[in-house]
């Protein structure tokens, strides 16, 4: 009978936890703007903002799951 491999370790790194970290800071200071250079409107939503700062995570590199595709 096959044993199930538990997966262990963090599902994200420190860095991304970090780059999340920042961007809740800055949604919350009204900074924090959406769209490809920062040239859309200001973010309020919690998700976006979370969204944004995974997505940065992602560009530099840190361990960050893939997007589902949908």
């Amino acid at each position: 009978m096959a044993t199930k491999k538990k997966s262990s370790g963090r599902k994200y790194g420190k860095a991304a936890g970090k780059s999340v970290r920042s961007a809740m800071h800055r949604e919350k200071r009204g900074a924090l703007r959406s769209g490809k250079g920062g040239k859309g409107g200001r973010v309020t939503s919690r998700k976006q903002a979370i969204a944004i700062g995974l997505s940065e995570a992602r560009k530099k590199g840190a361990k960050v799951p893939k997007k589902k595709s949908s």
